[in-house]
């Protein structure tokens, strides 16, 4: 039976869905780079990453487990650790900045305060991941696996202390932002009137899109945590826990790296679960990003502009699209004196066509950018200038896999099958 497994029969189905979700995440990066939105921008960031990263990893090792690129295994294993921590993070950015837009007493947002929640945003959506690299080094039993068909994966032992350093993270963050999320629909309800003043005087926040922030945010609150939960259910079960005996013994033969082939790995059906359910959840978390903002109206006139970009450099004229909506004439009746109409066409309704543009005020905005301290800055951007955040909360199944835990290393190479690969992001 085990040779029904030994190839991925669905390829290649992930690396196309995953190519998709990474070029669907990044699009609306602009537009909400230019919004302050640090929070969203961090999600669609670690999102896009994650899926190139997977389809990478799925097109070079399938059908082989060889070991071409150790430095790119070096750097896909770290990048598969730290968006397992990262995804969640940015979810909590967007909590966060959700509640204190949901709470705060001022309409007003100073400039100092909109850099500082930048600068919050980053701290958490960049120095959490970076930290549970580190934290993930002290229980990686050896450098890293390469698994058929999957490609390069974190070996990360499955002692006691690997659940306080690696496996618990999404289950905390997933908390903490459960949390901001039951105080911001509680501030919401309490503070309509003044929430709504919040949200006129903000030229880069519409209710909207705020509550697909609110929306994006649940999602990922209700996938983070029960999908953590699994992921150590899955460790624990697959293998009973190592006795940690220090240092010396967990990190015994580091530089090691096993290679794994897919009928191995595939005769545990929890194996193929932890890495399916790993890589998936990423594609997933890029989809649902892409449909709470993606088809939004800010999306769509982006997608105009430049699509009137590229055509004007084509030499064509936008107008000319059959798509383009045309506007319907305004029909202005003529109470004209015979000798008014003179030179002047009309139908046979004595009425003229009459096509009117209306002016579209250019406002201007603010910037990632702006929160930088320069002289010139400050001289075009009033302090006084209110932005906040459009990024919705569950952008996708935020729901990240860990790496997995495996026994205790030894000089002879172990059973690949018998390590945990479960995860849960």
């Amino acid at each position: 039976m085990g040779f029904q497994y030994a190839t991925d029969p669905t390829y290649p189905l992930f690396p196309i869905f995953s190519i998709i979700g990474f070029v669907l995440v990044l699009t609306p990066l602009p537009w909400h780079f230019q919004a302050w939105n640090a929070g969203t921008c961090l999600y669609m960031i670690w999102a896009g990453v994650s899926c190139l990263n997977f389809c990478v990893n799925s097109i070079v090792w399938h059908g082989n487990a060889l070991n071409p690129a150790p430095i790119w295994c070096d750097i896909s294993t770290r990048i598969i650790v730290a968006s397992a921590v990262a995804i969640p993070a940015a979810s909590l950015c967007i909590n966060r900045r959700l509640y204190k837009i949901a709470s705060s007493p001022s309409v007003v947002v100073s400039r100092a305060q909109k850099r500082r929640a930048v600068i919050e945003d980053l701290s958490i959506g960049l120095g959490i991941p970076f930290v549970s690299i580190f934290f993930e080094l002290i229980v990686n039993g050896h450098r890293f696996n390469i698994y058929e068909d999957i490609g390069c994966f974190p070996v990360v032992i499955n002692v006691w202390l690997s659940y306080p350093l690696v496996a618990c993270w999404p289950i905390v963050i997933g908390l903490i932002s459960a949390v901001y999320c039951i105080l911001t629909l509680r501030s919401f309800y309490k503070r309509q009137e003044q929430f709504n003043q919040m949200l006129a005087s903000n030229s880069a926040l519409t209710k909207h899109r705020y509550f697909r922030l609110m929306a994006l945010a649940t999602t990922e609150l209700v996938c983070t945590t029960p999908f953590a939960a699994y992921s150590i259910f899955l460790n624990v079960t697959t293998n009973p826990m190592t006795p940690y005996r220090g240092w010396d013994d967990l990190h015994f033969d580091y530089w090691r790296v096993d290679q794994v082939p897919a009928l191995l790995w595939r005769l545990n059906p929890k194996n193929v679960i932890a890495f399916e359910l790993t890589r998936w959840m990423v594609v997933a978390c890029a989809f649902v990003f892409f449909m709470f903002f993606g088809f939004a109206d800010e999306a769509r006139r982006n997608y105009k502009n430049a699509l009137n970009r590229i055509m004007k450099r084509m030499g064509m004229k936008p107008e000319s699209l059959c798509f383009r909506r045309m506007r319907k004439p305004a029909l202005l009746p003529l109470n004209l004196s015979p000798s008014e109409k003179k030179g002047i066409a009309v139908d046979s309704r004595g009425i003229l066509p009459v096509f009117i543009a209306r002016p579209r005020p250019s406002v201007p905005r603010d910037s990632f950018l702006s929160t930088l301290p320069s002289e010139s800055n400050e001289k075009l951007v009033r302090s006084d200038s209110v932005s906040a955040p459009s990024t919705r909360m569950s952008s996708s199944s935020t729901t990240l896999t860990l790496p997995p835990l495996s026994k205790t290393d030894t000089k002879d190479v172990e059973s690949p099958y018998s390590e945990s690969y479960g995860h849960a992001y």
